[in-house]
């Protein structure tokens, strides 16, 4: 790579002797200048001095004192023309830099280093001293020149404290200040550039070259986890300490830099389902020997730099609320005795909650209606709802499959006895055509036989007497009415055995129907009403039934 310098007019210049000489510079001739990742390299030009080159390329021309031990110029007056002179990064000027939100969500707030409030939107561009605020539940990623990028969770603060690179190479010069919460770093290597990216807290300085690391400020402590690379680790303004390889972390409180931790491996899903359909997505791990809980990031992408959701949990079971249908990656880590995180699981899933299915109302556990019906709460912005009912959980085996129903119900009419499961989905309109949601949790019920009441014979004398077959522990209600829909009942009485004796009633025609109550408090339909005639009879004055023997009795004798 190589950089173009301006011509220059006059310099002054020194060289190692005994008094300044004062001469015109030539111009520095732009393919002089060798750009490396660590260095630069300036090929001497007639009438060059070392003085001249550290002011124009280090701005600071006492600089030629290191440029000619490095490069061992004995004689600053006779450097010959072409001699390569090389210059380390570390001497070179900054020049500023900036970073560039890449990812978003929920509340974030920033200010400049004037105090003035920043608009922050993706896309946006923060300099040095800008002070950046995440709210609940919200996330931010900042992306870096260099590709480095730095992502703030809920509930933190961070300080751009320096935002710089070195001139001609650009070698970034970061400095991240953690006031609050937690930060991720993911920094391109720089053992490539020599650039310099540190996160400093009020009790430590983490420093890298090229790692992805995390440093989470937590009351009077500092924990720092490396996930790769290599993490320095000091005490604010002493020496480094420890140095933390991938897989470790520390502690750092006011007694001192802990020691290096293994990091808890990555937690195991068990048995998660990639595709999510219900508005609360769960996920269930594996527990993690030496977990004391366990957190849960939700992203867009599968580096997670686009976080829009995170939960933490005291047990392997991690419920997320908030998502929109769409595609994400789940990032979840065990969580150790000292509130380190561990190894992340990285997992891809689907969620496809809406349009909500509709809660299922009959049949429950069992049924004894002859001619079942299904029937479920109607969903206001509904176009159809799709209805199965299998013979099995799995519900490979159909019954029946009725895709388009604009009610919230169906007669199936008569089934075979047995297990069943039935669910529904609904069916809403979309610009680009209808869309099916999930099932609803299915719904198993026993379809057992009818309560049927034999035929009841007419009547003509006596009480009226009936039974039927029942179950042991069944109640039962029985119903009389003139009418057969018996829109006003004469008689409703409960009664523990499968019979009833009433009064007779005055002659006429009745309609008799019974429903059975099961142990379990299960309600069955009414049987299908019987009829029954009730004929007119002769009394004597005493109320006792006129016998007729032999002949006819008449009226008015």
């Amino acid at each position: 790579m190589r950089s173009t310098l301006k011509k220059i007019g006059f310099l002054l210049f020194f060289f190692a002797g005994p008094a300044p000489l004062f001469a015109a510079a030539p111009a520095l001739d732009p393919n002089s200048l060798q750009v490396d990742a660590a260095t630069i390299t300036y090929r001497a030009q007639l009438g060059d001095t070392l003085g001249v080159i550290a002011e124009q390329l280090t701005s600071n021309k006492n600089n030629w004192v290191q440029l000619a031990k490095l490069n061992h110029i004995q004689n600053d007056r006779t450097i010959p023309v072409g001699t390569a002179i090389i210059i380390p990064v570390s001497l070179l000027p900054d020049d500023p830099s900036s970073a560039q939100v890449a990812a978003m969500s929920g509340t974030i707030s920033a200010t400049a280093a004037d105090g003035r409030a920043i608009d922050v939107s993706i896309g946006s561009t923060l300099t040095e001293g800008a002070i950046i605020n995440t709210g609940s539940n919200s996330f931010l990623t900042l992306a870096l020149p260099d590709q480095s990028h730095i992502a703030l969770p809920s509930n933190s603060q961070v300080k751009l404290t320096k935002l710089r690179t070195a001139r001609y190479t650009k070698s970034p010069r970061t400095e991240i200040t953690l006031l609050k919460g937690r930060v991720e770093s993911r920094v391109s290597p720089l053992d490539k550039n020599k650039g310099r990216f540190e996160v400093h807290s009020p009790l430590a300085v983490a420093g890298v070259r090229g790692t992805n690391f995390r440093v989470d400020l937590v009351g009077n402590q500092v924990m720092t986890e490396v996930l790769s690379g290599g993490v320095a680790v000091a005490k604010t303004n002493k020496p480094v300490t420890l140095t933390l390889h991938a897989g470790q972390g520390n502690v750092t409180n006011a007694k001192g830099v802990g020691k290096a931790v293994a990091l808890l491996p990555a937690p195991t899903l068990s048995g998660y389902p990639a595709l999510q359909e219900r508005l609360t997505v769960r996920f269930a791990v594996v527990p993690v020997a030496g977990a004391y809980g366990y957190r849960a990031q939700i992203a867009t992408d599968a580096d997670a730099r686009n976080i829009v959701s995170e939960t933490e949990s005291n047990t392997s079971d991690l419920k997320i609320d908030g998502l929109q249908d769409g595609n994400y990656f789940v990032r979840i880590t065990a969580l150790d005795e000292f509130g380190l995180q561990g190894v992340p699981q990285i997992t891809a899933f689907k969620l496809k909650a809406r349009p909500e299915p509709p809660f299922n109302v009959e049949p429950k556990n069992k049924s004894r209606s002859e001619n079942v019906l299904f029937g479920w709460t109607e969903v206001s912005n509904a176009k159809a709802y799709h209805l199965q009912v299998a013979s099995d959980a799995a519900f490979r085996d159909l019954v029946i499959d009725e895709p388009a129903l604009t009610a919230p119900q169906f007669i199936a009419g008569k089934l075979a006895l047995g297990n069943y499961f039935w669910r529904v989905a609904t069916i809403v309109e979309q610009a680009d055509g209808s869309d099916q949601g999930p099932y609803g949790d299915p719904q198993g019920f026993a379809l057992l036989p009818a309560l049927q009441i034999p035929k009841i014979a007419d009547v003509t004398d006596g009480d009226l007497s009936f039974s039927w077959p029942g179950e042991p522990q069944q109640k039962f209600v029985v119903e009389m009415s003139r009418d057969a829909g018996f829109a006003a009942p004469l008689l409703t009485q409960e009664t523990a055995t499968p019979e009833i004796t009433v009064p007779r009633p005055a002659s006429g025609t009745y309609f008799i129907r019974v429903k059975a109550i099961d142990s379990d408090g299960y309600v069955g339909p009414f049987s299908a009403p019987q009829k029954v005639y009730v004929g007119s009879r002769w009394v004597s004055s005493d109320g006792s039934p006129l016998l007729n023997i032999g002949g006819s009795t008449s009226a008015g004798y």
